[in-house]
């Protein structure tokens, strides 16, 4: 896309104040990496210390963030989600077509160096083997971090099919000790405590959606359209929105209007779309 295409930091600052006068206290700036775009850290400053967002959150692939770390700390960041899929250097290059494992693993550990509040995202493949999964739980052994287990989702473009092994029961027969934690308030993951682990074991079961009854997110792509779930292609043009001229007040109950029609769980809306095509995960925003 062109960059007038994009929604600038202006337009993402409006729609963050916006969004915070309807009750949102909640703000995740998601990649891919986030930071190769200009001006990020300056961005995620301005909506800590100007706009008063309580929860500012990061969700990247850590390939060019452990720079940006300290400035991170500064600005007071409540949290970084790491894309993480293995430890194995070979397997990492294959899955990602890049030779970049050891730029993550700086970020991994910098930021808990720094008491930054870590959890790793990673995806598991009907192939993907057990040994891959024992390697990234043993961080959540000696590190206090959520180690979270993701359900390969209908985003690849290659097809989806539900997991034949349920992620639950992998994991039970890894770490037959496992035993669930009982959460309060709203997670898209279930958590899980390992004895003798400082951190946690997580399951996200995406592509199953158990977790759409509570689910409390709206999500914003590059170029400004509102997905109310991550299975809709698209319910609101907010970039139009904002550069047509309407208020704030307009916006907001536009916004309020498309969540008040959001479907039961993600199969519904996933029914519902005229292009059944699986998008790129590059065009939502991670």
């Amino acid at each position: 896309m062109s960059h007038a295409e994009l929604l600038s930091y202006e337009e993402l600052e409006r729609l963050v104040s916006i969004c915070l006068g309807l009750g949102i206290s909640k703000v995740r700036v998601t990649g891919g990496e986030p930071f190769v775009r200009k001006g990020c850290v300056d961005f995620m400053d301005r909506l800590k210390r100007q706009l008063g967002v309580k929860g500012l959150y990061v969700t990247t692939n850590g390939v060019d963030t452990a720079p940006h770390l300290p400035r991170l700390q500064e600005i007071g960041i409540d949290g970084i989600n790491l894309s993480l899929d293995t430890l194995d250097r070979n397997w990492f290059r294959n899955i990602t077509r890049r030779d970049r494992l050891d730029q993550v693993l700086a970020t991994l550990y910098g930021a808990l160096e720094r008491d930054i509040r870590i959890k790793i995202n990673s995806v598991v493949e009907e192939d993907t083997p057990d040994e891959d999964l024992t390697a990234l739980a043993r961080l959540a052994r000696t590190n206090p971090l959520s180690l979270r287990f993701i359900e390969k989702m209908a985003f690849s473009g290659g097809g989806s099919r539900p997991p034949q092994r349920p992620l639950a029961d992998r994991l039970q027969r890894l770490f037959p000790a496992m035993a669930k934690i009982e959460q309060q308030g709203i997670s898209t993951a279930r958590l899980f405590r390992v004895p003798g682990f400082v951190g946690t074991l997580g399951i996200i079961e995406g592509y199953s959606r158990h977790f759409c009854a509570t689910c409390n997110k709206i999500r914003v792509t590059p170029n400004g359209m509102l997905k109310t779930c991550l299975y809709d292609d698209g319910v609101l043009d907010l970039r139009q929105m904002l550069r047509n001229g309407l208020t704030d007040e307009a916006i907001g109950a536009a916004i309020r209007e498309s969540v008040s029609r959001r479907f039961a769980n993600g199969h519904l809306t996933e029914k519902s779309l005229k292009n059944h095509g699986e998008p790129s995960m590059a065009t939502i925003g991670g």
